[in-house]
Formats: structure tokens, C-alpha cells, sequence
């Protein structure tokens, strides 16, 4: 999956080390935890001795004193590259229905096509009732063998199943129907009155 992200984001731009790793943060920081160095930086050489990346010594005037050698080097996809991105991205089996396989096929899925992210989303909506079935299992036996804060966090896992279902069944009706999720610019949400202003 991590190579995935980055075949990704340097189809949009050839980056450095820290801005891969800062994009990373950004489009996955919400599924995954930090990507460290030393994860990084094995992964962009795999990837480069199998052919999909490159990489290149940036213009020295571009270059802040006292840099290290690796933040001299920008790393490119190659055509290869591009390809096994498409690869990647295509895919619908199991593993993209867990949490991290989700994660990032949905934060690339504006490149994906249409019956790929319906199977994907729909792989992922059963997932999830299965889990909110075993949730509701436990809960419904659970009787006295649980504390009251193992209980809640087992309600907690439970709510936040139905959300996602819920979330999901939303995407999926917007696929059907052709429609993409609303943008921050377009979403709904009530004026906030201006100081000083009259109220009715």
C-alpha cells in the first residue's frame, strides 16, 4: 500500500524525501501512523531498482545550506511507474477491503474507475456489517463478564460501525448515480450571523 501512495503522488510531481513524507502524512495521516525515514527510504529503493522510480540531484541553487545528501535528491515516476500505479489502483480484491488497503485506495480514488470504487465500497460496507455483527454478538452475551468501560468501548466500536455503514451506503448511492461527494465548498451548513448584524 505504501508504495501505492507514493507511485501516486509523484505522478502528480517529482518530490523530495520530506515532501514525500510530508504528502504521506497529509493523504494518509488519518489511516496510518507517521511513515518514518527509515520506512521511506528502503521503499523509494525498492522502487527505484524495480524500475518505477528515479531519481535526480536537485538545482544547486535550489538547495538550503548545510542539506543532506538525500535532501538533494528528487525522485521521479518512470512510464513503468505509471503502469503499475494503474495496476495498483485497479485492484479489488480482499486486502482492499481491510482498514490501510481502504484507506489509501479511497484517498486515491478520484484516479480509480467507477466499478472499481463501487467494489471496493461495497467489499468495505460488508466488512464492516460483519464487524458490527460480532459487535452486537459480544454486546448481546456480554452479560457480567464485562466491566462498564469494556462494555462502552465495545458500544464505542459498535457506533462507529453504524457510522461507517452508514457513510458508506452514501457513497455507494452516490456512485450509482454518478454523483461525487460533496466538496467543502459546497457542503451545507448554516450562515453564521456577521457582528453587529440585525436579527429578525
Amino acid at each position: 500500500m505504501l508504495d501505492m501512495a507514493i507511485l501516486g503522488l509523484l505522478q502528480e510531481n517529482p518530490m523530495h524525501g520530506y515532501e514525500l513524507r510530508k504528502e504521506l502524512a497529509t493523504k494518509l495521516g488519518t489511516i496510518r501512523a507517521a511513515i518514518s525515514y527509515g520506512t521511506l527510504y528502503p521503499t523509494l529503493k525498492r522502487l527505484q531498482a524495480a524500475g518505477w522510480i528515479t531519481e535526480s540531484e536537485s538545482d544547486p541553487s535550489m538547495i538550503p545550506p548545510m542539506t543532506s545528501k538525500r535532501g538533494r535528491v528528487v525522485y521521479k515516476i518512470t512510464a513503468e511507474g505509471k503502469e503499475r500505479f494503474a495496476d495498483l489502483i485497479a485492484q479489488a480484491g480482499p486486502e482492499t477491503y481491510d482498514d490501510a488497503g481502504f484507506g489509501v485506495h479511497f484517498a486515491f480514488f478520484a484516479r480509480t474507475d467507477q466499478a472499481t470504487r463501487l467494489r471496493i465500497l461495497e467489499g468495505r460496507r460488508r466488512r464492516i456489517e460483519e464487524r458490527r455483527e460480532g459487535l452486537r454478538d459480544v454486546l448481546s452475551r456480554a452479560g457480567e463478564r464485562f466491566d462498564a468501560y469494556t462494555l462502552e468501548l465495545q458500544r464505542h466500536g459498535l457506533d462507529a460501525c453504524e457510522r461507517e455503514v452508514r457513510w458508506l451506503e452514501e457513497l455507494i448511492t452516490n456512485e450509482r448515480s454518478g454523483r461525487a461527494p460533496a466538496t467543502p465548498g459546497t457542503l451545507d451548513t448554516p450562515e453564521t450571523p456577521r457582528p453587529h448584524e440585525d436579527r429578525p
